[in-house]
């Protein structure tokens, strides 16, 4: 699913962030990736969306080249991946339920089709009496929530989460961890990008560690 080759990337002239990446991401798995803040996790992660480019070495995503992924094409693809940002960047115009339901919508579903299961999904996060709250009257962890929805409601192909938890109690945090795992199941590959070691230590999954910029995995 995922191919790094070699991978560096640098903002401006100064010393490369990520340097000499080289991994792969096998369709349907589970992988944490942690690390000390400032180590480029997040750097990472968006290569992973292709909201950045390399620069140097060859990143391919469901078996393309992004170096020649034409502009035009990057929105069908980023639709395969879902996202949880640690910015969350839900839409303040839109309630709890119409951002969670907004992959659904952009897909050309109606919303009779898909309305039980979004109102479903939120129950299950927690956020079944804010459906109709927008963003600005939320907290920071139903934010964190509602994001979490969004990013699962349309079972992506490739899941990716910046510290998904952060904003969480322990139990709920382990309620959220089921939620990927189960989407896990169904055939999603995961990669959360977290500091939570005991989070980490309930599911016997790969860890990348990355360090100064480079990684090493952990089978």
């Amino acid at each position: 699913m995922v191919r790094f080759e070699n991978v560096g990337l640098r903002y401006g002239p100064g010393q490369e962030v990520l340097r000499d990446l080289s991994f792969r991401i096998a369709p349907h798995s589970f992988q944490f990736l942690t690390g000390p803040s400032g180590a480029g996790k997040t750097s990472l992660l968006r290569l992973l969306f292709l909201s950045l480019k390399p620069t140097r070495g060859l990143i391919s995503v469901f078996g393309r080249d992004t170096t020649a992924i034409a502009r035009r094409d990057l929105p069908d693809i980023r639709r395969r991946i879902g996202i949880v940002f640690q910015d969350f960047r839900l839409l303040d115009h839109l309630t709890t339920f119409e951002n969670v339901a907004l992959p659904l919508r952009v897909l050309g579903r109606e919303e009779t089709v898909y309305r039980a299961e979004v109102v479903e999904l939120l129950r299950w996060v927690g956020l079944g009496d804010r459906i109709n709250a927008y963003p600005p009257v939320l907290s920071g962890g139903e934010k964190q929530r509602a994001a979490i929805a969004r990013a699962v409601i349309a079972r992506p192909e490739f899941l990716l989460a910046d510290e998904p938890t952060g904003n969480v109690d322990p139990h709920l945090a382990r309620r959220l961890l089921r939620l990927f795992v189960e989407l896990h199941k169904s055939g999603t590959s995961v990669l959360i990008a977290t500091h939570d070691i005991a989070l980490m230590d309930l599911y016997d999954a790969r860890r990348f560690l990355l360090e100064d910029g480079r990684l090493t995995i952990h089978d």
